[in-house]
């Protein structure tokens, strides 16, 4: 897990280090507000579409060669924003970082499936999320005022940040050709009952779908706060806020699932983000008033559930299909992330433009509580913590018999 955590850290770095200053040198060039919101849009398609291709890559190239080929575009590009202002530099070296964030977010989930039990597994993916979560607390909102205060050329090279991981991503790649032999090139393995392609992506849509709905709430409350809130301060500090609870929330919501599972907890949280949605919309109702101190519940309530969903949501896509599809359940959530995450910004938007903010917040946490029936219905083949212990039990007892 270290390797992975150090990859991880140094490639989300460098992502969050452009991920707004990007944006700002648009404009500084002369882009419109348009052609600068263009510049992650062509980032987070171009993610969502490596992401799809990533597992047919890793099993034809191998781990190192994709992690190595990922985290060099994700880094390099970033140092040539130095050389031009043009938005259309800017958006090809976006698209040359979205390929490289592709390959990052899927072979990262990915690789704690592989190596790690699955009576860990929840755990493991809230310590593979603190890896995640640091820098974009503390770099997201650090870089543009290291851009504007220091210099875009610091920001750049900073950028660079996943080449350093590179050698944690190859050390990765050694520890998994030697611990799961079988997700690598060139690996046999016979398929089980229901273990075709077709099953595999049924048994994915639901919490895919789970996922989609919070991140369309999370997506639309973090892309519109500094619009809706009337006071920078306020909405700087719900952003954190919502930011570190979340944080919090996908790591130790990870060790409770262990011991009961993640059932029980699912409904419950959809539930939450309905209310913590509701919550924002009422404290931003009144134009030029925000309800600060509901503002700052609803936002540290929203974390949770933002937070504690994905966790739950990628222990589900793990345990519905068979570890040869881990890398296709990975890439199937990430996917479900990223265009919830679009959603919320595209959709949302369009809805306040037509009525207000305040009416599609509302709209957002309506869409939570339509998945509600997924969140009670378990997906044929997950089992609960204990029903894995039995099985363990089960083929422990045979082992011994037969040996």
């Amino acid at each position: 897990m270290t390797s992975l955590v150090l990859m991880t850290f140094a490639g989300f770095s460098g992502f969050a280090m452009l991920f707004t200053v990007a944006p700002l040198w648009a404009v500084e060039g002369g882009a419109t507000t348009a052609g600068a919101g263009l510049v992650n849009g062509v980032l987070l398609l171009v993610t969502v579409l490596t992401q799809l291709l990533v597992p047919r890559a890793l099993r034809r190239f191998g781990w190192g060669a994709v992690l190595a080929f990922g985290l060099v575009l994700l880094g390099a590009p970033g140092v040539l924003l130095s050389l031009s202002d043009g938005l259309g530099a800017i958006l090809a070296i976006s698209a040359a970082r979205g390929v490289g964030f592709g390959v990052l977010t899927v072979t990262g989930s990915a690789a704690v499936a592989a190596l790690v039990s699955p009576e860990r597994r929840g755990e493991a993916i809230g310590t593979y999320g603190l890896a995640i979560a640091v820098p974009n607390l503390v770099i997201l909102p650090a870089a543009p005022w290291l851009a504007e205060s220091v210099g875009y050329g610091v920001t750049f090279v900073l950028s660079a940040l996943p080449l350093a991981g590179i050698p944690a991503a190859l050390r990765l790649a050694s520890t998994l050709h030697l611990k799961v032999p079988d997700l690598h090139p060139g690996a046999g393995g016979s398929a089980g009952p229901g273990d075709d392609g077709a099953a595999t992506y049924r048994r994915l849509l639901r919490p895919m779908l789970l996922l989609l709905a919070v991140t369309l709430a999370g997506g639309a409350v973090i892309t519109f706060t500094p619009q809706m809130v009337d006071d920078a301060a306020i909405a700087a500090v719900g952003l954190f806020a919502m930011g570190l609870s979340a944080a919090v929330a996908r790591w130790r919501i990870g060790l409770l699932a262990d011991r009961r599972g993640a059932q029980p907890f699912l409904a419950p949280l959809v539930v939450l983000t309905a209310v913590a949605m509701a919550l924002v919309s009422w404290s931003v109702a009144s134009t030029g008033h925000t309800r600060s101190g509901a503002f700052m519940c609803a936002m540290l309530l929203l974390g949770v559930c933002y937070g504690g969903l994905q966790n739950l949501t990628l222990l589900i896509s793990f345990a519905a299909v068979h570890r040869r599809h881990h890398n296709v359940a990975s890439a199937v959530w990430n996917v479900g992330f990223d265009a919830g995450t679009a959603l919320g910004s595209v959709a949302v938007g369009v809805v306040a433009e037509l009525t207000s903010f305040a009416t599609a917040l509302l709209v957002a946490g309506g869409t939570a509580v339509l998945t509600l029936p997924l969140a009670v219905h378990r997906i044929r083949g997950e089992q609960t913590s204990a029903g894995r212990r039995i099985t363990q039990l089960f083929f422990t007892h045979r082992r011994g018999g037969l040996d």
